[in-house]
């Protein structure tokens, strides 16, 4: 492979998805862009670090990890974590909000005021509203009411998400419904900390900048890179880290954390006539279901 990259993941910038890759170079990318890429032949996927830092073994790690980190190093990257309590002394202010992903699907969580929404749009949130912010701790404890009191959740598995995306429903209204009810009752519980400010519901929808407004329904997924593995497709909708790729198979979700850890490269010219040559799930009611390679 004359030349290879390492992809850094998929970030949200002013609701433009950018594919990020190391080294600093940055792909932006906008509704009908090709999306094409051929995984070395021979290559093995790496352990990409935590916290900024290599991974001392350079850890093999499995092509259907969505973490891309050895044992080792997700523990590391996790005992730092605000999502799971490995801050506790963060003097930034948090925002607590509802997020709504589809039917069914709310949960709570928390995110630095100073990111903004960037959080949401990065886990695919369909609609969310603001709770109130506060302090580390004062955010984190309402967390902790919601979750106990109203039983929300503060994860919902990406499988679901995708699973509900080609069904939501048509209006702003009617995907802010779901977090409308709770956030009602949210705001009517009793141990609210007293130095959370509570914020008024403003749903925000994501559809548009998700570009799943007129998106045809993705038939299934890439379930890992495999190397030599070439997937060729039109951008038609992101979520989350989530690319909707129309390829000749139909459309395909691709979940960018798989391509981290792999050295990538053109899709060979042997791969045109064929563009995915990636093991592919096909979504639960597609009576075609295939688990090999197309």
């Amino acid at each position: 492979m004359a030349q290879a990259w390492k992809c850094a993941g998929l970030r949200w910038s002013a609701e433009i998805p950018v594919l990020m890759w190391d080294g600093g170079r940055r792909s932006p990318l906008s509704w009908g862009k090709q999306v094409s890429f051929q995984v070395a032949v021979g290559s093995v996927r790496r352990c990409v670090g935590a916290r900024g830092h290599a991974c001392p073994r350079e850890a093999g790690v499995s092509g259907r990890s969505t973490g891309a980190r050895c044992e080792e190093c997700a523990r590391l990257d996790r005992a730092h974590s605000v999502a799971a309590d490995g801050i506790a002394d963060d003097p930034r202010p948090y925002r607590v909000y509802l997020a709504w992903f589809g039917p069914g699907l709310v949960k709570v969580g928390i995110t630095a005021v100073e990111r903004g929404s960037v959080r949401l749009l990065e886990q695919g949130a369909v609609s969310f509203s603001w709770l109130g912010a506060g302090p580390l701790m004062a955010a984190r404890r309402t967390e902790e009411l919601l979750r106990a009191a109203l039983r929300v959740p503060d994860r919902i598995p990406y499988a679901e998400k995708r699973a509900v995306r080609a069904a939501l429903p048509g209006t702003e209204e009617e995907r802010a419904g779901e977090i409308r009810e709770v956030y009602g009752r949210a705001v009517e519980l009793g141990g609210w900390p007293e130095s959370l400010e509570r914020a008024p519901f403003q749903p925000v929808d994501h559809v548009r900048a998700f570009g799943l407004t007129a998106a045809p329904a993705a038939l299934g997924e890439v379930r890992e890179l495999v190397p030599g593995g070439s997937l060729s497709g039109r951008l038609v909708a992101a979520a989350g880290p989530d690319l909707h790729l129309a390829t000749t198979e139909g459309v395909l979700v691709l979940d960018t954390r798989l391509m981290r850890g792999w050295e990538l490269g053109p899709v060979a010219a042997d791969a045109d006539e064929v563009a995915v040559r990636l093991p592919v799930r096909r979504f639960k009611g597609d009576d075609h279901r295939q688990d090999g390679l197309f």
